[in-house]
Formats: structure tokens, C-alpha cells, sequence
């Protein structure tokens, strides 16, 4: 749903501005760094990158839907480790709060994750628990007014970053598998709250991740997510439903990003006297990305109407994560082969897409998670 298609026209074109004329010139900087400069995170954070889907009443920007893709097709046209940094105040480290906190909890956290004050990350993932994440052994035990936190989380985007944690815990031992989830709010500094080492990654420079270990860490009972528990879960999934949709719209982007320096490439490079844009194959290549984006691209747009508009999207959503994750990689394979031997090589920058491209098909639930959901909800469909 677009509520102001002249405003959202302003936005998009501040946003493209912005990622030509500021975070493309700095890729190479922040792949070799491991780093994105300070200038441009405040740059980040006064344009509002922070708090674009976190409601008007908090300080956000309170994009719909919609308007949030078109935004995230814009700004993933530049090196994915930028969107990174402020997608999970957008997303997953945030939208807990948006979708099921307490009053008291959106009116303490949402207005400092929308003007990037602080990071929000998510912690669900552990050593023992990725896909089946009804199986996570990280405890919340309650003890007076505080919950006392014991385990170990992976993979955490953002965490060393963070200054608030979403941690998905087992509050009730004897419940088995996802009912006995709560999400609780840790802050950094929390007693007990430790971070292991940044990650070293195949791609994705300047976007960390690392370990987050809770040994005996105390929080109020207050930073329980909507006060009750038994509720994680149900929370994680709405999340991660609203946080594959912009997996698959980032997937979009990047995508566009590298068919364009294809294309470039490709009408550029000089064989046989022609430009090898003008030979059949390299232009089989170029329109069978063409054509993939654009069925990537409307799926997201339609899936994302159907969210605004207030259905179910569980199914749609894991349709377009799957289609435009896998889209994302084919394309970026074919551009590595338009280039040639220069796609190889580091200066060019197609190889770092490839590798930083290769992480939609995995996190937000593998493609194989994704058909599993998907089957299982058209057979549930089916015998309802």
C-alpha cells in the first residue's frame, strides 16, 4: 500500500542518490576494512535508514509494506553490508516490539532503534538450533522480578553492534518444542551478557556477526515481550515472515545492482571486433536475468500488497524468499561468466557480490525450509 506516491517518489530518489553518489564509491573501502566509516552511518542514521518501518509515533518513518520494499530495491543496489547495519532495527531486531510489546516497552526502545541510538539484533539461532528452532536450549528462569538467562546464541547479526537484544528462551522446561518460547528484551551491559569473537565470513565485510553468551545474565521481568510468556515463538514467526520478505526484496536489488555492471560490461568489452553484447549467448544471459528479476521483483510487490491489505502471507512470503534468493545467485553466476576472466578478479567487484549474494539462500530460513513451508501449508490448505 503506497498512502502518498509524490512523497514516496522524494524518498526513493534521495535513496538512489544516496547509494550512488555515497555507498558505492565506498564498497571497495569496507570490503578491504572489514568496516563501514562512521561519516556514513550518521550519514544513515539523518536520512532515517534507522527507523523507515518503525511507526510515526516512535520517531520512524512507519513505511508501509510496500513502500518498504521499494525502498530495500534501492538500497541494496549497493554492497549488502550497508543495509545490513540498519535493516534489523527495520526488521527482526526491532518489529518484536512493533508487533506484540507493551506500551511501556515500545515507549522505552522503538524511539532509539528508529534513530539509530542503538542497534537491534535478533537471537534465535544456537550451536544445536537453526532450522528447528523449537529445539533451542537457551533458559529464561524467573526468580523474583528477573528472568536469569543461561545459553549460547550463533550467527547473531549485528550483535557486537547491538545495544538490545531480542533473545528467544525457554521459560517453561516442561513444555516441549515452541510453546515453552518467550522473547525477552536484553540490553547491553546486562550482567552476564557476554559476545564472542567477530565471525570471519565468506562475504558480507563490514556486516558482523558473532556469538552472544548468557551465563546466569538477570533482566526484568518487564522486558518479557507483551508480558506474557509461551509467546516467542508466535512472535519470531511474524517476524521472520515480515524479515524474508525483505531477504527476497533485497535478493531484487542486489540482483538489478549486478545485471547493470553486466550489462555495462558486457556492451564495453571489445572480442571479435563487436562488443560481446551483441553475441546470442551473452545476450540469453542478459535476458534470462532480465526476466528472472522481474518475476522476482513482482512477487515481492504482490506479496507485500497482500501483507498491508492484512492477510496471512506466511506462503507468499516463503515463495518470494525462495524464488528471489535463488534468482539472486543465478544471476549473479551469469555475471561472473559475462565478465569473463576480469570477474575473477577482486578490482572489478562482481566476485564480491557473488560471495555477499550467496547468504539470501541461507539465512531468514534456507531455500529448503522455504519448500518445506510452503508444501506444508498447501497440504494444510488442502485438508482444511
Amino acid at each position: 500500500m503506497i498512502r502518498d506516491q509524490e512523497t514516496l517518489n522524494i524518498l526513493l530518489d534521495t535513496l538512489s542518490r544516496f547509494v550512488r553518489e555515497r555507498l558505492v564509491p565506498q564498497e571497495a573501502i569496507v570490503a578491504e576494512t572489514d568496516a563501514i566509516p562512521d561519516a556514513l552511518v550518521s550519514e544513515m542514521k539523518e536520512l532515517g535508514l534507522f527507523g523507515l518501518s518503525i511507526p510515526e509515533q516512535y520517531g520512524g518513518m512507519g513505511l508501509s509494506m510496500e513502500e518498504e520494499v521499494l525502498a530495500t530495491f534501492e538500497l541494496t543496489r549497493a554492497s549488502p553490508a550497508f543495509r545490513s547495519l540498519f535493516a534489523t532495527n527495520n526488521g527482526i531486531g526491532a518489529q518484536g516490539i512493533v508487533l506484540d510489546g507493551t506500551p511501556e516497552q515500545k515507549e522505552s526502545f522503538l524511539p532509539r532503534l528508529a534513530s539509530g541510538e542503538i542497534v537491534g539484533s535478533f537471537c534465535l539461532t544456537e550451536p544445536d538450533s537453526g532450522s528447528d528452532a523449537g529445539s533451542l536450549r537457551t533458559t529464561a528462569v524467573r526468580d523474583g522480578d528477573s528472568y536469569v538467562l543461561n545459553g549460547t546464541k550463533r550467527f547473531i547479526t549485528n550483535a557486537p553492534e547491538a545495544g538490545l537484544y531480542t533473545v528467544m528462551a525457554r521459560t517453561d522446561a516442561k513444555r516441549p518444542g515452541a510453546a515453552g518460547v518467550s522473547a525477552i528484551l536484553v540490553e547491553r551491559g546486562a550482567p552476564g551478557l557476554a559476545l564472542g569473537p567477530i565471525d570471519h565470513k565468506m562475504g558480507h565485510k563490514g556486516a558482523h556477526t558473532c556469538d552472544v553468551i548468557f551465563e546466569d545474565c538477570r533482566v526484568p521481568v518487564a522486558n518479557l515481550i507483551g508480558g506474557r510468556e509461551g509467546l516467542g515463538f508466535k512472535t519470531a514467526m511474524k517476524v521472520l515472515d515480515k524479515g524474508r520478505l525483505n531477504i527476497a526484496a533485497a535478493s531484487v536489488g542486489a540482483a538489478e545492482r549486478m545485471l547493470a555492471d553486466a550489462l555495462r560490461y558486457a556492451c564495453e568489452r571489445i572480442q571479435f571486433g563487436k562488443p560481446i553484447a551483441e553475441f546470442q549467448l551473452i545476450q540469453a544471459m542478459l535476458a534470462d536475468s532480465k526476466a528472472e528479476i522481474y518475476a522476482a521483483r513482482s512477487m515481492v510487490v504482490d506479496a507485500a500488497r497482500r501483507r498491508d491489505a492484512g492477510f496471512d502471507i506466511a506462503t507468499e512470503a516463503s515463495c518470494a524468499k525462495l524464488f528471489a534468493s535463488e534468482m539472486c545467485g543465478r544471476v549473479a553466476d551469469r555475471a561472473v561468466q559475462i565478465f569473463g576472466g576480469a570477474g575473477y578478479l577482486a578490482e572489478y567487484g562482481i566476485e564480491r557480490f557473488f560471495r555477499d549474494v550467496r547468504l539470501f539462500r541461507i539465512y531468514e530460513g534456507t531455500t529448503q525450509i522455504q519448500q518445506l513451508v510452503i508444501a506444508r501449508n498447501m497440504i494444510r490448505e488442502q485438508a482444511a
